[in-house]
């Protein structure tokens, strides 16, 4: 008969929430029978036993197999455990499945960081832009860092954020991680913190230390800074919406003092009339006995010093979309970007990706009104180096897409050419975004209202006034005049 209580058990039934508790009604009355054989080809074996009447069967594939089996049910009995009705199993195997359920249960309720990681950005592939993924991984690998675990012989922190960075793409889900991270991969996605453990202060201002500083321990750019909490807080967003967490741990939590000021332009770095002139000459020259490297990006970074285009801009720049007209000023209508992400990124798994214009809508247009300066040199490009296929002005020898790479070389060797030793190695136009901070700054100095200035430059007001205020303070003394002018002293 059924035994509500049997084996010393306390309890008709158990609860089968988490905790290794189940739900089922318990017997002593149980029977066990010796093994026979049946008509089966891979099961010949098999063990029939009763639970309170209920016949229960499982077959083997050997003779040896089914004894086994047969001896763990009789010593289940020696030991006076009660077996479950259903299931006909002793409550020792009973609990120990619903712990192993509980378990699974508890790891899709709390997953650790690095199953986190993977099943977030799976959800946000499909609509991010190939550089907001790799940013969204670069701030999912720095917490990574912080949320590793203490198990033994972890990996270096660089391994952790190239495990990390090569595990969150979604089509690496079911492949192989490469030889040199795979003992990294392995040792992540076992010791990974849960994110429960975000609510240890301990945990929050550590993941809080690496948002904000490189691998060096030196304070991370403030852009990186706020690029990578902007990364953290939307996985969060999700964390919650999931039911992972009820709050963002760093909500409240300031930004580190020793972070720079973001974005703000240093006047070192802007060009002056002069050495604008001089750094397109010497562009001009360099490579010139080797495939023209040079003279075909001379109106490239014209169209940054000139037109305040960022790179990418040019990059993605069409002959239909620049007015060039004979004399005067000209246009160009700004409408697409393709910067540089890296193949595992993009959707293509081209380097470039193809995107609108920078927080527009895809379809939106900047017109940029452009000096004759720069309508020369872009007539001048065309008329020596045609366009590629699709259009566009700006292209490699072969005809592809002009990479990073191979107009940062050219800028570097042109700097080395056109400026003296001193002034070489200063911050000087030492990147090539720094001829677009030189034109806004010219905007701005010639006396362009705020508005028409960010609009020309694709930023907005506030961003001009925060990054741009402290170019500008060679005008002091022409202030000064104007202000003595009005007070009429």
């Amino acid at each position: 008969m059924i035994n509500w209580k049997a084996g010393g058990d306390s309890g008709a039934r158990e609860s089968g929430r988490p905790g290794g508790l189940f739900t089922e009604a318990l017997s002593t009355d149980v029977r066990i029978w010796k093994v026979t054989t049946v008509k089966s080809k891979r099961a010949p074996y098999q063990l029939r036993w009763t639970v309170a009447g209920q016949v229960k069967t499982a077959s083997f594939a050997t003779t040896a197999l089914a004894d086994s089996r047969r001896s763990q049910l009789r010593q289940a009995m020696s030991r006076g455990e009660a077996f479950g009705v259903d299931s006909g199993l002793p409550v020792s195997e009973l609990r120990a499945a619903a712990a192993k359920a509980a378990e699974a249960e508890s790891g899709r309720n709390d997953p650790n960081w690095w199953a986190f990681s993977r099943e977030y950005m799976a959800t946000r592939w499909r609509t991010a832009a190939a550089k907001t993924r790799e940013g969204l991984a670069d701030s999912l690998a720095a917490v990574a860092i912080a949320m590793a675990g203490e198990g033994p012989k972890p990996p270096s922190p660089e391994d952790v954020r190239l495990a990390m960075r090569w595990a969150v793409v979604p089509s690496h889900a079911y492949e192989e991680a490469p030889s040199a991270l795979l003992a990294a991969c392995d040792w992540l996605a076992r010791e990974s913190l849960p994110l429960s453990a975000l609510k240890d202060s301990r945990v929050v201002r550590d993941v809080h230390y690496r948002l904000a500083f490189k691998l060096d321990g030196g304070p991370a750019a403030a852009e990186t800074y706020k690029r990578r909490r902007r990364g953290f807080n939307t996985a969060m967003e999700y964390a919650i919406q999931e039911g992972y967490l009820d709050a963002n741990p760093l909500a409240g939590v300031r930004r580190p003092s020793t972070s720079r000021t973001s974005g703000v332009v240093d006047p070192r770095v802007l060009v002056n009339e002069v050495q604008g002139r001089q750094l397109l000459t010497a562009v001009s020259y360099v490579g010139s006995v080797h495939r023209n490297r040079g003279r075909r990006l001379v109106a490239f970074f014209g169209c940054m010093l000139l037109g305040a285009t960022r790179p990418a801009e040019a990059v993605g720049l069409a002959l239909p979309q620049c007015r060039l007209p004979d004399s005067g000023w000209g246009e160009l209508l700004l409408k697409e970007t393709r910067p540089v992400s890296g193949r595992k990124w993009t959707d293509s798994g081209e380097r470039h990706d193809k995107r609108g214009l920078k927080s527009r809508e895809v379809t939106q247009v900047r017109r940029v009104p452009i000096p004759p300066v720069l309508v020369s040199l872009l007539r001048d490009h065309v008329e020596e180096f045609g366009t590629a296929r699709d259009g566009r002005l700006f292209f490699n020898e072969r005809g592809g897409l002009l990479g990073s790479s191979s107009y940062w070389r050219v800028w570097q060797e042109a700097r080395v050419l056109a400026l003296p030793p001193e002034k070489a190695t200063s911050p000087l136009a030492r990147r090539p975004y720094d001829l677009r901070s030189t034109c806004i700054t010219n905007w701005l100095r010639a006396g362009l209202p705020v508005a028409e200035v960010a609009r020309r430059a694709g930023n907005s007001p506030e961003v001009i006034h925060r990054n741009y205020a402290g170019c500008l303070d060679d005008s002091e003394e022409e202030n000064n005049r104007k202000i003595e002018l009005a007070m009429g002293w």
